[in-house]
């Protein structure tokens, strides 16, 4: 029932909306920072989360740690750029209402990298607010682009001519 109501509701749409520009902002605001800074390098804050990976209290998981010495740090370059422009990214498209969901979802996965590297701050609010975006599907982008954009989307994608291989 709550889910129907998120999807459906057209009151949900507005707090879905109130929800996904705080979100926006709280990403463009944290990406454009990075970018605007002079040379954002997120290799720091990998050793970082590696050490917290040993010790009595670890909080991160060895797994985690594992993948950030094996993938990350050799590439901290690269994931510094995605982050930056990715916090960016996600922070416009939710305060546009464009791609909605596909936004949300990649703010979730950054939500999610953060808290596995030991960063509480905002992101559970974040994620649990993403949450609330994801269930609701199209609802969330109502009062946005998605609006025109998906429809659009929908009819050029869309075969009409029966199945797949049939002429």
């Amino acid at each position: 029932m709550f889910v129907r109501f998120l999807r459906d509701s057209k009151i949900a749409a507005f707090a879905l909306l109130l929800m996904r520009l705080y979100l926006g902002y709280k990403w463009l605001t944290s990406g454009w920072g990075k970018v605007t800074g002079g040379g954002f390098d997120a290799s720091g804050y990998l050793h970082g989360a590696v050490a917290n990976a040993t010790g009595e209290n670890a909080a991160v998981q060895t797994w985690w740690a594992n993948f950030l010495e094996a993938i990350a740090i050799p590439n901290a370059g690269l994931f510094s750029y995605l982050v930056m422009w990715g916090e960016v990214l996600v922070g416009m498209a939710l305060i546009l209402g464009i791609f909605t969901t596909f936004a949300a979802l990649m703010g979730a996965i950054m939500n999610f990298s953060f808290l596995f590297s030991g960063t509480i701050s905002v992101n559970p609010q974040m994620l649990l607010w993403t949450i609330f975006i994801l269930v609701a599907g199209y609802n969330a982008g109502r009062f946005g682009l998605d609006r025109y954009i998906l429809p659009f989307f929908r009819q050029r994608f869309t075969r009409t001519d029966g199945p797949i291989g049939q002429m």
